[in-house]
């Protein structure tokens, strides 16, 4: 591992999820996984000490970091000082309005990217909030925890609420794996990279308005999450008891399907997930 530099006085808070990456190997593979582009506008979770801020800095147009730790602030606008290509924000990813966001660094379409080492104990959060916002971004590429990362592209068989609520929205795969002891301080895990690719939306007269997106969405993960509701029963006892429906009413149902009545959650793919829900919710 090649240290990046001299210890700084920082010390990091176990309750914001701090670990420090300090690997300059693993920050170029994060680099070149990211596709960057020379006109790419990249959003950064959490840029702690802004050793990934940096990198990025140098191959992008744009790099808005967003750091709730105040007590990181002063560092980080020390590092980028006349660097006009990074902006700190001292702000909680959860609680931005991003509409606001977007429209004071005129961020258009899908033509941004997340690039960043989010913390961990709000990880499906920091997934979700993006991929579920009105405008997504073109790529992510995330560092989470590598047991995390598994059950998120896990297939058919293995799947996971947390797996069909990315898969849902995305493509997700995972690229590498990072040891624990690149970090400070060395964290209790293992670590991977992953990419998450939002899939396609058409822009068509056709499409659904938002509102009926989010209702059949809401609806969507109504399904999912009573299949998911008991690990180790099969999904129509789920269903039945979840949904409040007699087994026989269910049965049918999967058998419309084209699903085995003997089949649990976790063997599911998103279509057999969107077929039930329509039947579900007709």
């Amino acid at each position: 591992m090649t240290n990046l530099y001299k210890m700084q006085k920082i010390i990091p808070k176990k309750s914001l999820g701090q670990n420090f990456l300090r690997d300059e190997k693993v920050l170029e593979k994060i680099i070149a996984s990211a596709n960057l582009q020379a006109d790419d506008f990249v959003i950064e979770v959490g840029p702690g000490e802004g050793v990934l801020t940096e990198k990025l800095s140098q191959k992008v147009e744009k790099v808005l970091a967003i750091e709730i730790d105040r007590n990181l602030i002063p560092t980080l606008e020390k590092k980028f000082a006349g660097n006009e290509k990074v902006e700190i924000i001292n702000e909680d990813i959860l609680q931005i309005n991003f509409p606001d966001l977007f429209a004071r660094y005129k961020i258009q379409d899908t033509r941004y990217k997340v690039v960043a080492n989010i913390p961990y104990y709000i990880t499906s959060k920091i997934i979700r909030l993006f991929l579920e916002n009105e405008n997504p971004p073109s790529e992510m590429i995330l560092m989470v925890q590598k047991e995390v990362a598994k059950r998120i592209v896990e297939k058919p068989g293995k799947m996971s609420l947390l797996s069909v609520s990315v898969q849902y929205y995305a493509k997700a795969e995972m690229l590498f794996e990072v040891p624990r002891n690149c970090f400070f301080p060395v964290p209790e895990v293992d670590s991977a990279i992953i990419r998450i690719t939002p899939n396609p939306t058409s822009q068509t007269p056709s499409q659904p308005s938002p509102s009926k997106e989010e209702g059949a969405r809401k609806k969507f993960f109504r399904i999912v999450k009573a299949g998911f509701s008991a690990k180790r029963k099969t999904l129509v006892n789920n269903l039945s008891n979840s949904l409040h429906l007699e087994k026989n009413a269910v049965e049918e149902k999967l058998k419309t399907a084209n699903l085995n009545l003997t089949a649990r959650a976790q063997e599911l793919s998103i279509d057999n997930w969107k077929t039930l829900s329509k039947l579900f919710n007709t």
